[in-house]
């Protein structure tokens, strides 16, 4: 996917992108190939797929939710900073805030928000399960978003506790979602959630599946989720 495959794409959804938006991303694909070159950040660095597998799937979630309001997003594990910063860049009034547990992905992610020019956008280095039992953040986002992190019953327990009741939790991910729902349902009910809707759809010009799952939070989450660092994912709520 090209640019102008990527901004025409975009269009058919609603999405009109300005100049100043598309050199955003133009910039983006250049420092992060840039800062790629001195630390894992991506395995797909061709311009192509970054705009397809990063840029655009990332932006996919605004398909199906609306992002025009203002509200405040959490990424859980965003990595080089997918989905948050594309929907950033597409929404500025968004307000955004990272965690991750990778300093130097941290540090990307600064210098990225600069050249960007980005507002309005934190970067917390910290663990998921130690930042959700963090009473300065815990149950006071809007929407939570996290892509490919995690199976579901691993994802839910860094994520939903960091959704306000009445929020939403967006997973996104590729095939197999909904053998993952399955098996996550006990953690979504138990920590406070409840599925709303599951959208299934393939990325244009390659065909591969994605899934998008909105939950929403309908009661807090018990206050003994997250559990310690590394035991949602040694012994999952399933």
């Amino acid at each position: 996917m090209n640019s102008e495959q990527f901004q025409s794409s975009l269009q058919e959804k609603g999405i009109i992108l300005t100049e100043k938006q598309l050199d955003q991303f133009e910039q983006y694909y250049a420092t992060l190939v840039e800062w790629n070159e001195k630390m894992n950040l991506t395995a797909i660095t061709e311009k192509a797929d970054v705009y397809l597998k990063h840029f655009y799937d990332s932006i996919t979630a605004a398909f199906y939710y609306d992002f025009t309001k203002p509200f405040h997003l959490c990424d859980v594990g965003a990595g080089a900073g997918f989905p948050s910063i594309p929907l950033k860049i597409v929404f500025p009034q968004l307000e955004v805030t990272i965690v991750d547990s990778l300093n130097k992905r941290i540090s990307f992610l600064n210098h990225l928000a600069d050249v960007l020019k980005l507002e309005n956008v934190h970067f917390v280095h910290d663990r998921a399960e130690t930042f959700g039992v963090n009473q300065h953040y815990r149950e006071s986002f809007d929407v939570v978003t996290a892509r490919a992190v995690a199976r579901m019953s691993v994802l839910t327990e860094l994520c939903l506790p960091l959704s306000k009741v009445g929020g939403h939790f967006i997973a996104m991910k590729a095939a197999h979602a909904k053998d993952e729902l399955e098996m996550g349902q006990k953690a979504i009910s138990t920590l406070g959630g409840k599925v709303e809707e599951v959208f299934t759809f393939t990325l244009p010009l390659e065909g591969s599946e994605r899934t998008i799952l909105l939950i929403k939070k309908e009661k807090q989450t018990p206050k003994k989720y997250p559990r310690k660092p590394g035991t949602p994912g040694k012994a999952p709520i399933e």
